[in-house]
Protein backbone atom coordinates (compact mmCIF):
# COMPACT_ATOMS: atom_id res chain seq x y z
CA UNK A 1 0.00 0.00 0.00
CA UNK A 2 3.01 2.30 0.58
CA UNK A 3 5.52 0.64 -1.73
CA UNK A 4 7.38 3.44 -3.67
CA UNK A 5 6.45 6.22 -1.19
CA UNK A 6 9.72 8.25 0.02
CA UNK A 7 9.86 8.39 4.03
CA UNK A 8 11.96 10.19 5.65
CA UNK A 9 12.43 9.02 9.40
CA UNK A 10 14.40 11.82 11.70
CA UNK A 11 16.45 9.97 14.28
CA UNK A 12 16.86 6.49 12.98
CA UNK A 13 20.28 6.10 12.68
CA UNK A 14 19.32 3.93 16.59
CA UNK A 15 16.69 3.01 18.61
CA UNK A 16 13.64 3.61 17.72
CA UNK A 17 13.54 5.35 14.58
CA UNK A 18 16.35 2.49 13.07
CA UNK A 19 13.33 0.46 13.94
CA UNK A 20 10.50 2.44 11.83
CA UNK A 21 12.76 3.17 8.69
CA UNK A 22 13.26 -1.09 8.88
CA UNK A 23 9.60 -1.47 8.68
CA UNK A 24 8.82 1.20 5.87
CA UNK A 25 11.38 0.16 4.03
CA UNK A 26 10.40 -3.59 4.54
CA UNK A 27 7.16 -2.10 2.62
CA UNK A 28 9.14 -0.91 -0.05
CA UNK A 29 9.32 2.71 1.31
CA UNK A 30 12.48 4.76 -0.15
CA UNK A 31 13.83 6.02 3.12
CA UNK A 32 15.79 9.13 4.07
CA UNK A 33 17.85 8.87 6.83
CA UNK A 34 18.74 11.34 9.86
CA UNK A 35 20.92 11.07 13.19
CA UNK A 36 24.19 10.79 14.79
CA UNK A 37 26.54 8.00 14.21
CA UNK A 38 30.26 7.94 12.53
CA UNK A 39 30.83 7.77 8.41
CA UNK A 40 31.52 4.28 8.71
CA UNK A 41 28.51 3.15 10.68
CA UNK A 42 25.87 5.70 8.28
CA UNK A 43 27.72 3.60 5.07
CA UNK A 44 27.20 0.18 6.89
CA UNK A 45 23.64 0.94 7.41
CA UNK A 46 22.58 2.60 4.08
CA UNK A 47 24.18 -0.41 2.20
CA UNK A 48 22.36 -3.03 4.69
CA UNK A 49 19.18 -1.26 4.07
CA UNK A 50 19.26 -0.79 0.16
CA UNK A 51 20.41 -4.49 -0.06
CA UNK A 52 17.80 -6.20 2.54
CA UNK A 53 14.78 -4.13 0.97
CA UNK A 54 16.44 -3.34 -2.62
CA UNK A 55 14.91 0.43 -1.81
CA UNK A 56 16.52 3.79 -2.43
CA UNK A 57 18.04 4.81 0.88
CA UNK A 58 20.20 7.53 1.74
CA UNK A 59 20.77 10.10 4.25
CA UNK A 60 20.70 13.74 5.79
CA UNK A 61 23.27 14.96 8.42
CA UNK A 62 20.87 17.73 9.06
CA UNK A 63 20.98 19.11 13.06
CA UNK A 64 17.71 18.64 14.33
CA UNK A 65 18.26 21.58 16.62
CA UNK A 66 19.19 23.58 13.20
CA UNK A 67 15.83 25.51 11.05
CA UNK A 68 17.63 25.84 8.07
CA UNK A 69 19.27 22.30 8.46
CA UNK A 70 15.99 20.90 8.33
CA UNK A 71 14.51 22.50 5.31
CA UNK A 72 17.58 21.01 3.53
CA UNK A 73 16.84 17.29 4.61
CA UNK A 74 13.00 17.96 3.52
CA UNK A 75 14.66 19.60 0.06
CA UNK A 76 17.62 16.39 0.08
CA UNK A 77 14.30 13.84 -0.10
CA UNK A 78 12.35 15.91 -2.93
CA UNK A 79 15.84 16.21 -4.94
CA UNK A 80 17.28 12.90 -4.53
CA UNK A 81 13.87 10.80 -4.72
CA UNK A 82 11.62 12.95 -6.38
CA UNK A 83 8.97 13.99 -3.12
CA UNK A 84 9.01 13.77 0.36
CA UNK A 85 5.72 11.63 0.75
CA UNK A 86 6.28 10.23 4.47
CA UNK A 87 7.51 11.80 7.35
CA UNK A 88 8.29 10.94 10.54
CA UNK A 89 9.76 13.02 13.41
CA UNK A 90 11.09 10.86 15.48
CA UNK A 91 14.14 12.70 16.85
CA UNK A 92 14.38 13.20 20.72
CA UNK A 93 16.24 13.84 23.58
CA UNK A 94 16.14 13.48 27.31
CA UNK A 95 17.00 14.78 30.69
CA UNK A 96 15.90 14.81 34.05
CA UNK A 97 15.32 16.99 37.16
CA UNK A 98 13.34 19.22 39.25
CA UNK A 99 11.65 22.11 37.98
CA UNK A 100 13.33 24.73 40.20
CA UNK A 101 16.83 22.95 39.48
CA UNK A 102 16.28 22.16 35.65
CA UNK A 103 19.06 24.01 33.66
CA UNK A 104 17.55 26.65 31.00
CA UNK A 105 20.12 25.41 28.01
CA UNK A 106 18.52 21.66 29.17
CA UNK A 107 15.00 22.99 28.68
CA UNK A 108 15.90 24.83 25.32
CA UNK A 109 17.62 22.06 24.12
CA UNK A 110 14.44 19.25 25.00
CA UNK A 111 11.82 22.07 23.55
CA UNK A 112 14.34 22.79 19.87
CA UNK A 113 14.57 18.75 19.46
CA UNK A 114 11.46 17.12 20.77
CA UNK A 115 8.83 20.14 19.21
CA UNK A 116 10.25 22.66 17.47
CA UNK A 117 11.79 20.03 14.93
CA UNK A 118 8.59 18.17 14.13
CA UNK A 119 7.24 21.79 13.26
CA UNK A 120 10.32 22.88 11.00
CA UNK A 121 9.85 19.74 9.20
CA UNK A 122 6.17 19.45 8.75
CA UNK A 123 6.64 23.19 7.57
CA UNK A 124 9.02 22.38 5.04
CA UNK A 125 7.27 19.17 3.84
CA UNK A 126 3.46 20.69 3.60
CA UNK A 127 3.69 22.13 0.37
CA UNK A 128 5.02 19.38 -1.54
CA UNK A 129 2.04 17.03 0.12
CA UNK A 130 -0.24 19.45 -0.59
CA UNK A 131 0.35 20.17 -4.16
CA UNK A 132 0.07 16.69 -4.46
CA UNK A 133 -2.67 16.05 -2.35
CA UNK A 134 -1.02 13.51 -0.79
CA UNK A 135 1.08 12.69 2.56
CA UNK A 136 1.29 10.97 5.87
CA UNK A 137 2.91 12.54 8.45
CA UNK A 138 3.72 10.59 11.97
CA UNK A 139 4.51 11.96 15.09
CA UNK A 140 6.47 9.74 17.88
CA UNK A 141 5.09 11.58 21.09
CA UNK A 142 4.89 9.32 24.17
CA UNK A 143 2.72 8.40 27.06
CA UNK A 144 4.18 11.90 28.76
CA UNK A 145 2.35 13.68 25.77
CA UNK A 146 -0.10 12.48 27.82
CA UNK A 147 0.06 12.54 31.26
CA UNK A 148 2.94 13.77 33.39
CA UNK A 149 5.87 12.37 35.07
CA UNK A 150 8.16 14.05 38.24
CA UNK A 151 11.79 15.65 37.04
CA UNK A 152 10.65 15.32 33.71
CA UNK A 153 9.37 19.07 32.70
CA UNK A 154 10.61 19.66 29.58
CA UNK A 155 10.12 15.90 27.94
CA UNK A 156 6.35 16.40 29.09
CA UNK A 157 5.68 19.75 28.33
CA UNK A 158 7.65 18.95 24.46
CA UNK A 159 5.65 15.96 24.08
CA UNK A 160 2.33 17.50 24.91
CA UNK A 161 2.85 20.34 22.61
CA UNK A 162 3.75 17.55 19.52
CA UNK A 163 0.22 16.19 20.37
CA UNK A 164 -1.74 19.54 20.12
CA UNK A 165 1.01 20.11 16.67
CA UNK A 166 -0.42 16.90 15.52
CA UNK A 167 -3.81 17.64 15.66
CA UNK A 168 -3.85 20.79 14.15
CA UNK A 169 -1.95 19.52 11.16
CA UNK A 170 -4.61 17.13 11.12
CA UNK A 171 -7.72 19.23 10.68
CA UNK A 172 -5.51 21.87 8.19
CA UNK A 173 -4.58 19.62 5.96
CA UNK A 174 -7.57 16.78 5.74
CA UNK A 175 -8.93 18.43 2.39
CA UNK A 176 -5.67 17.60 0.49
CA UNK A 177 -5.35 13.73 1.77
CA UNK A 178 -2.55 14.42 4.27
CA UNK A 179 -2.94 13.24 7.26
CA UNK A 180 -0.82 13.61 10.57
CA UNK A 181 -0.89 11.47 13.63
CA UNK A 182 0.98 10.61 17.42
CA UNK A 183 2.03 7.68 18.54
CA UNK A 184 2.23 7.36 22.26
CA UNK A 185 4.19 4.79 23.55
CA UNK A 186 5.02 3.87 26.89
CA UNK A 187 8.00 2.20 27.99
CA UNK A 188 10.16 1.09 24.61
CA UNK A 189 13.29 -1.21 25.27
CA UNK A 190 16.19 0.17 23.49
CA UNK A 191 19.79 0.27 24.22
CA UNK A 192 19.35 3.76 25.89
CA UNK A 193 16.61 2.01 28.44
CA UNK A 194 18.67 -0.60 28.80
CA UNK A 195 21.35 1.85 30.08
CA UNK A 196 18.65 3.62 32.11
CA UNK A 197 18.11 0.38 33.79
CA UNK A 198 21.47 -0.22 34.41
CA UNK A 199 21.74 3.05 36.33
CA UNK A 200 18.90 2.81 38.23
CA UNK A 201 19.50 -0.71 39.80
CA UNK A 202 22.98 0.19 40.62
CA UNK A 203 22.15 3.68 42.51
CA UNK A 204 19.30 2.53 43.98
CA UNK A 205 21.23 -0.75 44.92
CA UNK A 206 18.99 -3.84 43.57
CA UNK A 207 19.53 -6.22 40.72
CA UNK A 208 18.44 -5.05 37.27
CA UNK A 209 15.39 -7.13 37.02
CA UNK A 210 13.80 -5.03 40.09
CA UNK A 211 14.52 -2.16 38.77
CA UNK A 212 13.05 -3.04 35.64
CA UNK A 213 9.52 -4.07 37.58
CA UNK A 214 10.17 -0.50 39.90
CA UNK A 215 9.89 1.20 36.09
CA UNK A 216 7.14 -0.62 34.68
CA UNK A 217 5.21 -0.63 37.55
CA UNK A 218 2.67 1.79 36.20
CA UNK A 219 2.10 -0.19 33.12
CA UNK A 220 -0.92 -2.95 33.44
CA UNK A 221 1.01 -5.31 31.13
CA UNK A 222 4.48 -5.59 33.04
CA UNK A 223 6.38 -5.75 29.28
CA UNK A 224 8.44 -3.16 26.95
CA UNK A 225 7.18 -2.21 23.66
CA UNK A 226 9.40 -2.96 21.42
CA UNK A 227 10.45 -0.75 18.38
CA UNK A 228 9.73 -2.52 15.70
CA UNK A 229 6.27 -3.07 17.24
CA UNK A 230 6.28 1.23 16.83
CA UNK A 231 7.53 0.31 13.33
CA UNK A 232 4.52 -1.79 12.50
CA UNK A 233 2.10 0.89 13.46
CA UNK A 234 3.68 3.51 11.67
CA UNK A 235 2.98 1.38 8.59
CA UNK A 236 -0.40 1.43 9.51
CA UNK A 237 -0.92 5.01 9.98
CA UNK A 238 0.60 5.45 6.66
CA UNK A 239 -0.99 2.91 4.66
CA UNK A 240 -5.18 3.04 3.05
CA UNK A 241 -6.52 0.98 5.91
CA UNK A 242 -5.80 4.41 8.06
CA UNK A 243 -6.41 6.88 5.44
CA UNK A 244 -9.17 8.60 7.65
CA UNK A 245 -7.67 8.48 10.83
CA UNK A 246 -6.11 11.61 11.39
CA UNK A 247 -5.46 14.24 14.61
CA UNK A 248 -5.55 10.91 17.01
CA UNK A 249 -2.86 9.84 19.98
CA UNK A 250 -2.46 6.25 19.14
CA UNK A 251 -1.42 4.86 22.78
CA UNK A 252 0.50 1.99 23.08
CA UNK A 253 1.57 2.11 26.63
CA UNK A 254 0.65 -1.32 28.23
CA UNK A 255 -2.50 0.42 30.02
CA UNK A 256 -0.75 2.91 31.94
CA UNK A 257 -2.99 6.02 30.93
CA UNK A 258 -5.69 3.59 31.47
CA UNK A 259 -6.26 4.44 35.24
Amino acid sequence: MIKGKNAIVTGSTSGIGLAIAHSLAAEGCNILLNGFADKAAITALVAELTKTYNVRVDYSPADMSKPADIADMIAMCDRMFGSTDILVNNAGIQFTAPVDQFPTDKWDAIIAINLSAAFHAIKAALPGMQKRKYGRIVNIASVHGLVASVNKAAYVAAKHGLVGLTKVVAIENGENNITCNAICPGWVHTPLVQKQIDDNAKAQGVSPEDATRKMLDKQAIKQFNKPEQIGGVVVFLCSDTAATMTGTPVIIDGGWTAE
